[in-house]
């Protein structure tokens, strides 16, 4: 990553150009749910084989029709869709069942199955579902052949459900286990013709954008909620907020765990760099026209934690890989805002030192005051203990020193300003 950083910016995009799609969402398509994908580790041997994946999605904007993206961007051989369907979940019944009213069979070309090759993804079809803003969808895959669980997005905090055998229409099912994961399973878009929505947010983060440490199914990232604050402002209502976060996730390097480290067990998951993944989590969003980017802390803490002490960044580094990120999205027309970095002192993990306090305030003013960004977020302002402001407020602190609690969530959800969008 040290060789990509020295590259010219036309060298870098051509470098970090995303692989083509097999399908894509059409122009009047909006994002209304995503998880970005990683790769997993050796030591996750997870496979499936005649089952069925059941899992659940929080829209942020309603639709009259809908399109589901699948995802093999990491696996090492094809992967084989039996059969997809797309439905509400039920308003009565278990966490496994959902409403057979709505039970909608998505199709490939018209095909109910298909197989996407290594390293693509595929859009359904449309398929007639009135979605609500602020609801549900369950997504049921059925997987006929041997499948390695190679391509995930492995911090969902919500219960999804496998069971045996193609029961993808079925009311309800018997699980044979529960994952918090996605697999194979990176996107929802809704049709803005005749519907509700109008353009995307996108929220390219880490862990903090990811929902580390919030209460599972209740749906309180911090980018859930606010969803839910445009969904109350009648300028705003029309707005996706799709969730571009990746617990680990660093700005300017791939995983990097120390051969023989415990972090080789679970470094994958942490997924490729901002800059690398930019093209395809943030501009390959359906009707992104505006970002987020909240990374820099795991670019900070990690070096000695789980990446070598080689990778400790400097302030100019990182205000660096910003600025290939402005240029990207201002290049493709989207509004590009910063997001300060969270205070992290007294962590459990081993992140804070005093010179990763200073050059986290560095680049905090920098954001705020360089001009750079078309506006900035101070999520440092809204969280930091104002009597230790290196350190989060304790009601925010989840008890890791490093991730907001719920009520951390919230209170960055109320410090977005709302004029950014309008």
């Amino acid at each position: 990553m040290r060789a990509l950083l020295s590259l010219p910016l036309a060298a870098l995009v051509s470098v970090l150009a995303p692989a083509p799609a097999a399908h894509s969402a059409t122009d009047t398509s909006i994002g209304t749910w995503a998880a970005s994908p990683t790769a997993v580790p050796a030591a996750d041997s997870t496979v499936f084989e005649d089952q069925t994946l059941r899992q659940k999605v929080h829209t942020s904007v309603a639709g009259g029709s809908l399109r589901v993206r699948f995802t093999n961007e990491f696996g090492t051989s094809p992967l084989a869709i039996g059969e997809a369907h797309v439905a509400r979940p039920s308003a009565e019944g278990p966490a496994t069942a959902i409403d057979p009213g709505t039970d909608r069979t998505l199709r490939f070309d018209s095909s109910t199955s298909t197989t996407l090759e290594p390293g693509t993804y595929r859009w359904s079809d449309p398929v007639e579902l009135p979605t609500t803003a602020g609801g549900d969808l369950v997504i049921s895959l059925y997987l006929p052949q041997r499948t390695p669980a190679d391509t995930v997005h492995s911090s969902a905090y919500q219960r999804n459900f496998v069971a045996n055998g193609d029961v993808t229409g079925k009311p309800d099912l018997i699980p044979v286990s529960t994952t918090t994961s996605w697999h194979f399973l990176s996107g929802v878009a809704v049709d803005s013709g005749g519907g509700t929505a109008d353009s995307a947010l996108v929220t390219l983060g880490d862990s903090i954008t990811d929902g580390e440490h919030t209460e599972a199914d209740a749906n309180h990232r911090w980018p859930d909620l606010l969803a839910e604050r445009l969904r109350g402002d009648r300028q705003l209502a029309a707005t996706g907020v799709v969730n571009a976060g990746i617990g680990g996730n660093r700005l300017l390097r791939d995983p990097n765990p120390v051969p023989g480290s415990p972090a080789e067990s679970f470094a994958a998951y942490f997924g490729e760099s901002g800059l690398k993944r930019f093209d395809r989590d943030v501009l390959g969003q359906p009707g992104a026209r505006a970002v987020t980017v909240l990374l820099g802390v795991n670019d900070l803490g990690q070096p000695g934690v789980a990446a070598p002490t080689s990778d400790e960044v400097t302030a100019p580094e990182l205000i660096d890989g910003y600025r290939q990120l402005i240029q990207r999205a201002r290049q493709h027309g989207l509004k590009i805002f910063g997001a300060t970095i969270l205070p992290f002192e007294g962590d459990t993990l081993g992140y804070h030192t005093p010179q990763r306090e200073s050059t986290r305030q560095a680049v905090n003013e920098w954001i705020r005051t360089s001009g750079m960004f078309d506006g900035v977020v101070d999520f440092d302002a809204a969280l930091r203990d104002p009597d230790r402001p290196g350190r989060l407020l304790p009601a925010y602190n989840s008890g890791d020193g490093l991730h907001p609690n719920d009520a951390g969530m919230a209170a960055m959800a109320q410090a977005f300003p709302l004029r950014l969008l309008r």
